[in-house]
């Protein structure tokens, strides 16, 4: 791994990489590594039923000792962060995972909102937290390579994606693509 501080001392890193990649212990392995004392653990998983409950208990467990402080925040990311009064210019953070921050902003409320405004408010809110923290480390999914056709909905969640995981590599010091528990860096 080649987390390296850049000379704005900031550092926003992007790890991306499909379903069961990785991708998520090597991200907290980065966050472990910059220096604030205090870590935040941004969870996006909106809990829908009993397995959702027990992914969500396992991964607490997985994390409880590293020292993280979690804030459970499925959709509206950076409202929620300035809820829980996070010092954002002296600590570090992880947002976990974008894909579903994308799909609980684009289905929530029993409405379905439109690619162009979830993927501009997406946007926005990551803007403030890259510009916030000291540090962030966010997690994205590679939905890409399936190839296979989609309903319109469908459709509109993976190009909203795609475009959110631009602006991201755009933004990102470093960006680390994991395949099968291997983390490539790609920029």
């Amino acid at each position: 791994m080649s987390v390296t501080k850049q000379e704005k001392n900031k550092m926003t890193v992007l790890v991306i990489g499909g379903s069961g990649s990785g991708k998520s212990s090597f991200a907290e392995d980065v966050l472990e590594k910059f220096p604030e004392s205090r870590k935040y653990y941004i969870a996006t998983m909106q809990i829908y039923d009993e397995e959702g409950k027990k992914k969500v208990e396992r991964h607490r467990r997985i994390r409880k000792e590293k020292g993280f402080f979690t804030i459970e925040s499925p959709t509206d990311v950076h409202k929620n962060c300035i809820k829980a009064d996070i010092k954002k210019k002296d600590s570090a953070a992880i947002l976990e995972c974008i894909s579903n921050l994308v799909a609980n902003e684009m289905f929530k409320e029993d409405v379905i909102y439109d690619r162009d405004t979830v993927a501009g408010k997406v946007k926005s809110d990551l803007w403030k937290m890259i510009s916030e923290f000291n540090d962030i480390v966010i997690v994205s999914n590679n939905v890409f390579d399936d190839g296979i056709d989609y309903d319109d909905t469908t459709t509109a969640y993976i190009s909203a994606m795609g475009e959110i995981n631009r602006f991201l590599v755009q933004n990102a010091d470093e960006v680390h693509e994991v395949v099968a528990g291997i983390p490539i860096q790609i920029k």
